[in-house]
C-alpha cells in the first residue's frame, strides 16, 4: 500500500468520523424534543484487495443507525389531550398543506409519529407540536364501537350532544324474605301480614279496591284512594331519573310488594312471589291510577334464588305525570335478584342505572387509557367519540426521518400495518431516547477518532518527503 493509499483511507476515516459528530450534534441538540429517535454511527470498511498473503485496506463508512423501535421514558403530562405510547406502533398523522376558508386542507398521504403533544385546535382538530395532526376512527354513541376501519384527521364537534330517550334500566337488588312493612311491623309477622293480602283478607274480599296484582278483576293499578294501604304493605325499591327523547327528566319510583309466601301457601307447595309498581301519577285522585304494576312476577325458591329466571322485564308505556317514555327493559341479568335475611327487612339495590341523558354541551375533551378521545358534557355525560389509530412496520428502523419528529413510510421499511400493539397512555409524553452521557462519550471518542486521522495525513507527508529527499 503506498502512502498515498495511506492517506486517502485515513481522509475516509476523518469523513466517517465527521458524519458521526453530525450525528451526535442531532441528538444532543434534540435531547429535549418530545418523541424523538437518536441517530448513532454505524461504521463498516471497505476493503479493495484481502487474501492470506496480502491485505491492502480501501476505506470506511459511517452510516446512520436508527433507533425508532427504542422506548423513551413516558413523562407525565398536565394536558389531558396529551398521549405516550408505550410499546410498539406509531401514532397516524397528517400533514397540512393548504387552508381553504379558515380550514386545513391536508395532504393525503400518511405519516407516522411518537410525538404525542397533542392539543386542540380552533377547529377542533388535535394537532402536535410537529405541527402534525392526529388521525382516528369515529365512534358510534349508539353501539360505541368505532365506525369502520380506515382513520382520518380527528375533528370534535363542539355542537350540543343530542338528547338519549331512556330505553333499558339496569336493575339489581336483595329482596328480603321478611319485609319489614309498616303493616307487618303492626301485626308482628303474623299470618302472612307481610304480603299485600293475608290469606285471611282474600278470603273475606280484598283490601283494596281491585287487586292489583291483575288477577281475577284486578287492574293492576294501585288507586289513590288505596295508596297508603298500598305503601303500608310494600317496601321501597330506589328510585331513578331517566329521560324523555327530548331529554326531560322523568323520575321513576319503585316499590316492591310480597303477593305469596311458602308459609302461607295452605300446603299448595308454592314459593315465595313478589311483584314491583312504579309510582305513574303524583297528582291522581279518588279511583284514579296512581302506581302501576310492572307486570312481571318474581317467584324464589326456598335457597333465595328465581325460579323461573327472570333476566329482564318490559314496562310496557312507562307513563309517569303524562310523559310516556315508550316501553323500557328492566334488566337485571342472570342470578342478581335473589331473596335473603335482611336484618331491616329492606331491600338493598345494588345497581340501579338507566341508559338516557339530557342534551347537552361539549365542555371537555380528554384521551382515555384505552385510546378513545372522549368528550365531557355539561349534562355529565362522558361519551367515547373517536378511537386513536395506532400503525406498525416490520421494519420500523427502515422508515425515513421527516420534519417535525416524524416518519414515511418507505420500500425498506415495508408498508404500514393498523393495529400496533402498544398501549396508549393518556396525560403523558414520550422523551426523547438520547442519552445525554452517553452522547458526551461518543463524541469524545470520535474527536479522538478524528484527531488520529489527521496523525495519518501528518505522517504519511513526512514520509513522502523523506523519500524525495532520498534524491538529494
Amino acid at each position: 500500500m503506498s502512502f498515498f493509499g495511506s492517506m486517502t483511507t485515513a481522509i475516509t476515516g476523518i469523513r466517517a468520523q465527521s458524519s458521526a459528530l453530525g450525528y451526535i450534534s442531532d441528538n444532543i441538540a434534540n435531547s429535549q424534543t418530545t418523541g424523538f429517535k437518536r441517530t448513532d454511527a454505524s461504521f463498516y470498511d471497505i476493503v479493495t484487495a484481502s487474501n492470506s498473503n496480502f491485505h491492502q485496506p480501501g476505506a470506511v463508512v459511517a452510516r446512520p443507525g436508527y433507533t425508532n423501535t427504542v422506548q423513551g421514558s413516558v413523562d407525565a403530562s398536565q394536558v389531558a389531550t396529551n398521549m405516550a405510547i408505550n410499546g410498539e406502533g406509531f401514532f397516524i398523522v397528517s400533514q397540512r398543506v393548504a387552508t381553504v376558508d379558515n380550514n386545513p386542507v391536508f395532504q393525503n398521504v400518511n405519516y407516522y409519529t411518537r410525538r404525542g403533544d397533542f392539543s386542540m385546535d380552533k377547529n377542533g382538530y388535535l394537532v402536535n407540536g410537529g405541527g402534525y395532526y392526529l388521525q382516528g376512527t369515529a365512534i358510534d354513541p349508539a353501539t360505541n364501537n368505532p365506525v369502520g376501519d380506515t382513520p382520518s384527521p380527528i375533528k370534535v364537534n363542539n355542537s350540543f350532544l343530542t338528547a338519549n330517550r331512556t330505553t333499558n334500566i339496569s336493575y339489581t337488588a336483595n329482596l328480603p324474605n321478611m319485609p319489614q312493612t309498616a303493616h307487618a311491623t303492626a301485626l308482628s309477622y303474623a299470618a302472612g301480614s307481610e304480603l299485600l293480602m293475608t290469606a285471611a283478607e282474600i278470603a273475606g274480599g280484598t283490601t283494596f279496591a281491585n287487586d292489583p296484582t291483575g288477577a281475577g278483576a284486578g287492574d293492576g293499578y294501585i288507586h289513590a284512594a288505596d295508596e297508603q294501604n298500598f305503601l303500608d304493605r310494600s317496601v321501597s325499591g330506589g328510585a331513578i331519573t331517566t329521560y324523555d327523547g327530548q331529554g326531560n327528566p322523568i323520575n321513576v319510583q319503585i316499590r316492591w310488594v310480597k303477593t305469596n309466601n311458602a308459609a302461607d301457601d295452605a300446603g299448595t307447595g308454592g314459593g315465595d312471589t313478589w311483584m314491583a309498581f312504579y309510582k305513574s301519577d303524583d297528582s291522581a285522585t279518588g279511583t284514579s291510577a296512581k302506581w302501576t304494576n310492572i307486570g312481571q312476577a318474581y317467584s324464589f325458591t326456598a335457597t333465595g334464588q328465581l325460579s323461573p329466571s327472570v333476566d329482564s322485564t318490559t314496562i310496557t308505556n312507562l307513563t309517569v305525570n303524562g310523559n310516556n317514555l315508550g316501553n323500557v327493559t328492566l334488566t337485571h341479568g342472570p342470578g342478581n335478584m335473589t331473596q335473603f335475611a335482611d336484618n331491616n327487612g329492606t331491600v338493598s339495590v345494588n345497581k340501579i342505572d338507566q341508559d338516557g341523558y339530557a342534551s347537552g354541551e361539549l365542555v371537555n375533551v380528554a384521551v382515555g387509557a384505552n385510546g378513545r378521545v372522549t368528550g365531557t358534557y355539561t349534562n355529565g355525560k362522558t361519551i367515547d367519540i373517536f378511537q386513536v389509530t395506532l400503525a406498525k412496520f416490520n421494519n420500523p428502523n427502515g422508515l425515513q426521518k421527516m420534519n417535525g419528529t416524524a416518519f414515511a413510510e418507505t420500500q425498506e421499511s415495508g408498508a404500514a400495518i393498523m393495529g400496533g400493539t402498544g398501549d396508549i397512555i393518556a396525560s403523558a409524553n414520550e422523551a426523547s431516547n438520547v442519552d445525554l452521557a452517553d452522547e458526551f462519550s461518543k463524541l469524545i471518542i470520535a474527536q479522538q477518532a478524528y484527531t488520529a486521522g489527521t496523525r495519518i495525513i501528518t505522517t504519511s507527508d513526512t514520509l513522502i518527503q523523506e523519500t524525495l529527499n532520498m534524491k538529494r
